[in-house]
This record gives C-alpha cells, sequence and structure tokens, in this order.
C-alpha cells in the first residue's frame, strides 16, 4: 500500500478595509486532513457567531476510520449547526443568522469537498488553476445560463445574494464531490472576500510559489491592495508524497 500524502497548510483571515468586523472564519488542522472556510452572512444579525459555530464544530470531530465516515460525521456537524443557527434567529426575532461553507476532507490519497454558498475550493496542479467549486449565487446561476461573463459577475451589484447557506433553511442542502489527490497538489479554500478582489490567472500565479505559507500571505495582501471591500479569508494546502524521488542529477557533477 502506497504510503499516506504529508499534508502542510496556512491561513490567514484578516478583516478587509471596509468592514468593521470580520464575519469570516478558518479551520486550518493538516494534521487531521481537515481545512475550512466559513463567510458570516454580511447583512444578518450574528454572522460572525454563524461561521465561528462552523469551525468549531467541524474542529470537534472525532477521528474517523474511512472518508466516507469523515464525510458523514461532517454533514452531521453542519446539519445540527443549521438547526441551532435557526433557533437562534428565532430567538433573537431575525430573519435568518447564516453563513457560507467550504471545507476539504482528506485520508490517505482522497479528498472530498463539502460546500454550501460562495466560498470556493480550487487545485493547482501542474501549473494550471481549476475551480472545484461551484457558486451556490444569484450571479452564478446567470452566468451559466450565458447572461454574465466572468468579469461582469466579479463586479454585478448582485454578486452578494447567495442561495444556499448553513442557517438559510430548514434543510440544510451541501454540495459533495470528491477526487484522488497527487503529489505537489496545491489546495486553496476561501471567502469571497479574495476572488472578487483577485482574478484567477493571479490567483495561479501565487500559487505558483509552492509555498503556502508565502501564498496565503500574498493572496490576502493582494486582496486588501485590490479593495479589500469585504472580510477576506483563505487557507493554502500542500500535498507532499513521500513516495515519490525528487533526487536530481547534476550533469555537471558527474565523472567523466
Amino acid at each position: 500500500m502506497a504510503p499516506p500524502l504529508i499534508w502542510t497548510s496556512a491561513s490567514r483571515s484578516d478583516v478587509g478595509l471596509v468592514r468593521a468586523l470580520n464575519e469570516d472564519a478558518c479551520l486550518d488542522a493538516p494534521e487531521r486532513g481537515l481545512w475550512a472556510v466559513a463567510d458570516g452572512m454580511g447583512g444578518h444579525a450574528a454572522g460572525d457567531v454563524a461561521s465561528r459555530m462552523i469551525v468549531d464544530a467541524l474542529a470537534a470531530l472525532p477521528v474517523q476510520t474511512s472518508l466516507a465516515r469523515f464525510v458523514a460525521a461532517a454533514r452531521d456537524a453542519l446539519d445540527s449547526v443549521n438547526r441551532q443557527l435557526r433557533e437562534e434567529a428565532a430567538q433573537r426575532h431575525v430573519s435568518m443568522i447564516g453563513s457560507t461553507v467550504a471545507v476539504c476532507l482528506a485520508s490517505e490519497m482522497r479528498c472530498a469537498l463539502l460546500w454550501a454558498g460562495d466560498s470556493r475550493i480550487y487545485l493547482y496542479r501542474d501549473a494550471h488553476l481549476t475551480r472545484l467549486t461551484r457558486d451556490h449565487s444569484q450571479v452564478e446561476e446567470l452566468k451559466s445560463r450565458g447572461y454574465l461573463t466572468e468579469e461582469e459577475a466579479r463586479h454585478h451589484p448582485a454578486q452578494h445574494l447567495i442561495t444556499r447557506a448553513v442557517g438559510a433553511a430548514p434543510r440544510l442542502e451541501l454540495d459533495e464531490t470528491y477526487f484522488d489527490a497527487r503529489d505537489r497538489d496545491i489546495l486553496l479554500l476561501c471567502s469571497d472576500g479574495l476572488t472578487n478582489e483577485v482574478p484567477d490567472a493571479e490567483i495561479a500565479n501565487t500559487l505558483a510559489c509552492g509555498s503556502c505559507e508565502a501564498a496565503v500571505l500574498t493572496l490576502v495582501d493582494r486582496a486588501r491592495q485590490n479593495g479589500g471591500r469585504d472580510n477576506i479569508s483563505a487557507i493554502v494546502v500542500c500535498a507532499d508524497d513521500p513516495a515519490v524521488d525528487r533526487t536530481l542529477i547534476n550533469p555537471s557533477a558527474a565523472s567523466p
């Protein structure tokens, strides 16, 4: 059996330049193969409470023996938070307390993704950036129908209107997908405060450095430089396969 991948990661969450409160929260646990970004819904009561409840619930998950059990436990935890947020909103007499969520769970060589809302997960592999999640938002629906280009969507006035979130409905709808990870894969989990300010091409160029810490600091700094109009959160995750031999031979050092 091949040895499991070794994961390293770095995270940063920043209030940005406009908001007074950071309603984002991150979970960065490479030793457990567990990462999450939650973005408390702006304009609603206690968005920071919602995002914190999500990452705390996921952080409390017991160790699982398989990826399937890991995913099931994460779903149960998020369902529980959904119910709690609905109850809290009713007690406060507000329409909703909610948060987006994007979760990555890793076991051996395989990863599972769960998400609701417009926080995203990207994969940088072989110098190519791929978005692994699809936003649950009105703008994404308009894009999918051909009514908006990517550039128009980034600046659309309805870009913050999402169609799914933890706490938004009695039944939580999470999308789920899987992929097999490889040596030197890089994952990015982020809130829309990053993707609304930094285009994909710049994200890809930043991830190309191969350093989790350097990439996450650069991405958040770039989002601030480009406006910082929302809270900004990013987690950069790197996979290392110990079975891969990266020994390089220097021809100039070889004996004649």
